[in-house]
């Protein structure tokens, strides 16, 4: 996708504080420190229009970002570990909870994990989730430049040998590099109807 525009639009501490434009939203989810916000500014080719943090926890809103006028992406509240405490944590995650239940413009989720690490307990309960969610989501397997391409391949087998990630639409990709972010516009132009980017589909595990 050709992005012309991209800003930030509103950071709502709960639905009330959304846009109210009926615009199309694709939501970006995942534990804290996971890179979702080098993702969407990779996505659109911008370095700082989502803020990034080497701490944990910084997102505490729905960051809203309108791209091209047309749709938002939407950065959720981390999971996890999140400054200020457990209270604050639980505030949040019923945020979350909220948005995605009741959010009428949300059309598909996009799940990052780690692709260094096994999923947490919180990633598989997220995705059990999305699974009887009824909408599209897809799974981005994030910082695959911190793996050399065969401990990446070996990695990608131990996801899909689990059992649990079997099948799912995945993409892999790179902060760094940009690898994957075709793949991502791609699925995103399919499953949410936003334009039509020149590119290959992410994958399905399994698939050849």
């Amino acid at each position: 996708m050709q992005v012309t525009s991209a800003a930030f639009a509103v950071g709502a501490a709960d639905l009330s504080g959304a846009p109210s434009d009926g615009l199309p939203e694709i939501a970006f989810s995942g534990r804290s420190n996971v890179g979702k916000s080098s993702l969407i500014n990779r996505l659109v080719q911008r370095k700082k229009l989502a803020r990034t943090s080497s701490t944990p926890g910084k997102t505490q809103q729905l960051n809203y970002y309108c791209i091209n006028d047309a749709f938002y992406m939407v950065d959720l509240p981390g999971y996890g570990y999140v400054r200020g405490g457990q209270d604050l944590r639980r505030s949040l995650g019923k945020l979350t909870d909220r948005y995605l239940k009741g959010r009428d413009e949300l059309r598909a989720v996009v799940q990052l994990l780690d692709v260094r690490h096994q999923p947490s307990a919180l990633d598989l309960l997220m995705i059990e989730w999305l699974r009887g969610w009824g909408k599209p989501f897809l799974l981005v397997l994030t910082k695959t430049d911190k793996l050399s391409r065969s401990k990446l391949n070996r990695q990608l087998e131990s996801l899909a040998d689990g059992g649990r990630l079997a099948e799912l639409p995945y993409a892999t990709f790179s902060a760094v590099s940009g690898e994957g972010r075709r793949d991502i516009w791609q699925w995103l132009a399919d499953e949410a109807d936003l334009g039509e980017p020149a590119a290959s589909a992410a994958g399905k595990r399994g698939s050849k």
